[in-house]
């Protein structure tokens, strides 16, 4: 699903004009990535949790001439699916 497919599922369900949904989704998404900015957390109670994993500098190989290059540490976002949401994706 394309973020304008959600945005007209959203305008569907809720009975929104396509523009109201659309500024609904885009606030959603905003404070998700405000947050993860931060170093925050968002938990959205049955569906999951965000959250932003450091990945720690590393040496990594170049393929075409096998030299060593450094791989510089970086924050990445992870999102870990809740149990409810698992369950309802494996039909039980």
């Amino acid at each position: 699903m394309t973020k304008a497919e959600l945005v007209d599922e959203i305008a569907r369900k809720a009975s929104l004009t396509r523009k109201h949904s659309e500024v609904i989704v885009d606030a959603v998404f905003s404070s998700i990535i405000e947050a993860l900015q931060t170093g925050d957390k968002i938990e959205l109670r049955g569906f999951g949790s965000f959250r932003v994993r450091h990945r720690a500098s590393r040496t990594g190989r170049n393929p075409k001439t096998g030299e060593g290059v450094l791989v510089p540490a970086k924050k990445v976002p992870y999102f870990k699916p809740g149990k409810e949401l698992r369950e309802l994706i494996n039909g039980r």
